[in-house]
């Protein structure tokens, strides 16, 4: 049961991904956050587009007009001299019939104007004119930032068309004019209307003999205009920001709610487990948040469960010698005339106190072997030197009549495996299983610990085997022996020797090293300990 729940938990681990196309509430996120900024630069380029042809078409008309008006003032309005007939090109700009919103101004080649289709015209207006005021801060500043725009970004902005129109002076723009040239700009009037001007010669053969000047102002209306159909676009983009940050708000801020009060509920100890399964079947980030905390918690709670029955245990174990030493106390008071059973009496009493020693220190080395994995970081082992070095220290024994003695053989035939592990921890494994084996193995025997290569599928693995001469492991005991306190002492084995938490250190430091262990008889009597350990 305990490794099927070892392999659900590692099937929860979720696969690393790119950070960004990997993640679905990344994805979610670009796209949300994008979708706004696209109609916005989608309706500003098609609204650009749209002010842009409009105000080259302008131009365009305007100079086709003014061609027309050159012609007729040329005819109509010039002496052989040449000069300008005055009086014939005024009443000429009264027959033009401009529109409304269009006017025509006739200047001399020394800049003086002698027309003005605003004055001349006999169009009389219905409704009273607003009074007149100057234009306000907003208009100046509209004014001011455009012209700052158009002179900062116009070189670098690229043109559509030869027929884009520059902004500049109307001095500038005449002083084409007068030297036969035709000149279009855009500006901004004293009242802060921009206009489209074009300004042509006025011409008798090859003399220029006044400038026209035809100057448009309708732009800002029809920029106003412009304005106002960018509004459903920006209306748009704000409806789609908001259900967006909506659904980012139900779809992320949410859940992590959720499992911030969960966990809140398990630390006030109102709640043993997270218990959200509507966010653990999510297929994201946050599913996989959910299923990571709640198989951490399942974890705690599996980990508290056991430091529980583990003090349960070392309180159990620690009772027996006491109550022994105890009674051993009381009754050497009633028998302190009898020197035999006093010598008795202390006896148990130092073997009492050495088996209370040796669980003291298993249970402290058992407290400390946790922190140990977790703090001391871990490194590549060539196995076959690590446990020919751990098995040498067993050489010194060799030497003493009856005592168990420890070879080692490499079967790997100098393959170099290498381990992903930590020295201590491994060392206290190979220690616990090798001084196991020596406690069953009869007096001269030989405890035989070998090194091979096998697999596990494509795993290459390092095992490692001891084996002894004693008399083996009863079939029903092959995997209790790894249990807390566990102890089947042989005949003849002094009594406090073994705390029976040797084999079960061994098992809880090769599952920290994603390895195995296991027990088995021998075909030609004694027992076999196997540790596999995946090798790099």
């Amino acid at each position: 049961m305990a490794e099927a729940r070892k392999d659900r938990k590692k099937a929860r681990i979720p696969s690393r991904g790119s950070v960004i196309f990997g993640s679905r509430i990344a994805r979610l996120i670009f796209a949300s956050n994008l979708a706004g900024l696209a109609i916005l630069i989608v309706g500003a380029m098609v609204l650009n587009e749209m002010r842009a042809g409009f105000v080259v078409s302008k131009k365009q008309d305007l100079v086709a007009q003014a061609q027309i008006f050159t012609s007729l003032l040329g005819e109509d309005a010039t002496t052989p001299q040449p000069a300008l007939d005055e009086e014939a090109a005024r009443q000429t700009i009264v027959r033009l019939n401009l529109p409304e919103r269009v006017r025509a101004r006739i200047y001399l080649p020394n800049g003086e104007m002698i027309g003005d289709s605003f004055y001349l015209s006999e169009r009389v207006d219905v409704d009273a004119l607003p009074p007149l005021k100057e234009p306000g801060r907003v208009a100046l500043w509209g004014r001011n930032l455009s012209e700052w725009a158009g002179n900062v970004f116009g070189p670098v902005m690229p043109r559509n068309s030869s027929d884009a129109i520059r902004t500049q002076t109307f001095e500038e723009e005449f002083d084409i004019a007068v030297r036969g040239g035709e000149a279009a700009s855009q500006r901004f009037s004293d009242r802060g209307q921009r206009v489209i001007s074009v300004s042509m010669p006025i011409q008798r053969v090859s003399a220029v003999v006044g400038v026209l000047t035809m100057e448009a102002s309708d732009i800002d209306e029809i920029i106003r205009a412009e304005r106002a159909a960018l509004v459903p676009f920006i209306g748009v983009a704000v409806l789609v920001a908001f259900i967006t940050s909506v659904l980012l708000t139900l779809g992320i801020a949410r859940p992590l709610r959720r499992l911030s009060l969960a966990a809140d509920r398990i630390r006030a100890g109102s709640s043993e487990r997270i218990d959200v399964p509507a966010l653990t079947s999510r297929k994201d980030e946050i599913g996989n948040l959910a299923t990571s905390m709640q198989g951490m918690t399942e974890a705690l709670i599996e980990r508290i469960q056991a430091n529980e029955q583990f003090a349960a245990d070392v309180a159990h174990e620690l009772k027996n010698p006491l109550t022994s030493i105890r009674s051993a106390v009381e009754t050497a008071e009633r028998v302190q005339g009898d020197p035999a059973a006093t010598e008795r009496l202390r006896a148990v009493i130092a073997q009492d106190v050495k088996r209370l020693d040796r669980l003291i220190t298993d249970i402290s080395n058992a407290s400390r072997l946790e922190a140990e994995m977790t703090r001391v970081p871990s490194e590549h082992i060539d196995i076959a030197r690590f446990v020919r070095d751990v098995v040498s220290t067993y050489d010194s024994l060799a030497h003493d009549e009856g005592t168990v003695t420890v070879q080692f053989t490499d079967a790997t035939m100098g393959a170099r495996l290498l381990v992903r592990g930590r020295e201590g921890p491994l060392g206290q494994v190979i220690r616990n299983l090798v001084d196991n084996a020596r406690s069953f193995s009869p007096a001269g025997g030989v405890v035989y610990v070998t090194l091979d290569q096998t697999n596990h599928g494509p795993q290459t693995v390092a095992q490692v085997r001891i084996e002894d001469g004693g008399p083996g492991i009863p079939e029903d005991k092959l995997d209790t022996i790894f249990n807390r306190f566990y102890t089947d002492r042989p005949k003849g084995t002094a009594f406090g020797n073994n705390s029976g938490l040797g084999l079960s250190i061994v098992r809880q430091i090769v599952a920290t090293h994603r390895g195995k262990v296991w027990a088995e008889n021998r075909a030609e009597g004694g027992a076999r300990f196997c540790v596999d350990l995946p090798a790099s």
